[in-house]
């Protein structure tokens, strides 16, 4: 009888770990409910690059909401990127500009924001009008290499 409650006791503990391990992946994650109102402001840009879902959207490194869906617009095929933005932030001014980023030399992709100076604010389901795609470090490497080739034909020895 002993062993009995011994091992019941042990289940129980077994379960409020396991219960306390999968809120804290949930919390780390940021996929917990209860993220308070939110409203929706969108983006067009000509290339995302590596931008996901759920990638921060940041003021000045401060996290203000999330990227919500990137999905392609079938008249101009530009990338449309929406963006929940918390709504402690609901003075955001309607001139406000969005660059997709990288954190570090080969970190994740992230929405920074640059706030215009504009009286009017953003408010659910408005489009930012001033917008920077993501640089591709392969297209500035080649840049940088067919700049190097250019120069190199230009070597000056005329022969003597």
């Amino acid at each position: 009888m002993k062993q009995k409650t011994i091992e019941i006791w042990v289940g129980i503990f077994m379960m409020i770990g396991i219960a306390a391990l999968t809120m804290l992946a949930f919390k780390v994650s940021g996929s917990a409910g209860g993220g308070g109102d939110v409203y929706r402001i969108n983006a067009r840009f000509e290339n995302v690059g590596g931008l996901n879902e759920k990638a921060p959207v940041r003021i000045g490194g401060v996290r203000i909401g999330r990227v919500a869906d990137i999905r392609i617009d079938k008249e101009d095929f530009s990338a449309v990127v929406g963006m929940d933005i918390d709504s402690k932030y609901d003075n955001l001014p309607s001139d406000t500009g969005a660059s997709i980023l990288t954190s570090g030399l080969l970190g994740a992709q992230f929405v920074g924001l640059d706030p215009g100076a504009e009286d009017l604010y953003l408010s659910n389901g408005d489009e930012l009008d001033i917008t920077q795609s993501a640089i591709q470090l392969e297209s500035l490497i080649s840049q940088f290499m067919f700049s190097q080739v250019g120069k190199g034909d230009n070597s000056g020895d005329d022969g003597n």
